[in-house]
């Protein structure tokens, strides 16, 4: 399918404004400066690496800001379901959730949990994730074990 850009010629909108326009018919073209100056050096308005460049004129252009979605969630999402690692979810109330990632969306985790029913965790309630086979190991020293505990005997004032 061909379409074809419906636009207003310039002349018959500066007609219609009141701005006289420019003899010659149609729309003039500005003109291209010289690579090089009168002297034989690079001419500042052509070239924007010239040291005397004017700031508007050769200003370097910006950088492009980031995209607003960089979809490392959604790659960590998948290598973890594709792999089915055992993982902890960690919710705001400090509460663990364990179990593998089934699926995920915009909103929400579905986290299938070994002889526990599978639950559904709002992304606005998870603090952190990690893996479980990451989760620091708690060792108990043997010397506690050893020790028998500390009983000591208060006396408690009767009133009468």
């Amino acid at each position: 399918m061909n379409r074809k850009l419906i636009r207003p010629n310039l002349s018959e909108l500066k007609d219609k404004l009141g701005i006289p326009a420019k003899a010659g018919g149609g729309e003039a073209m500005t003109p291209v400066p010289p690579a090089l100056t009168a002297s034989g050096e690079p001419n500042p308005a052509t070239n924007p690496a010239a040291a005397t460049a004017p700031q508007g004129l050769g200003s370097p252009r910006r950088k492009i800001a980031p995209p607003e979605q960089t979809n490392a969630e959604s790659f960590y999402y998948l290598k973890q379901m594709q792999s089915k690692t055992p993982m902890v979810i960690v919710l705001q109330d400090d509460e663990k959730v364990r179990g593998v990632i089934e699926w995920y969306d915009k909103h929400c985790l579905k986290i299938n949990r070994v002889k526990e029913p599978n639950v559904l965790v709002p992304k606005h309630n998870i603090k952190y994730i990690y893996k479980q086979e990451e989760e620091p190991r708690i060792r108990r020293s043997r010397t506690l074990k050893k020790e028998e505990p500390l009983t000591t005997e208060v006396e408690v004032p009767a009133y009468d």
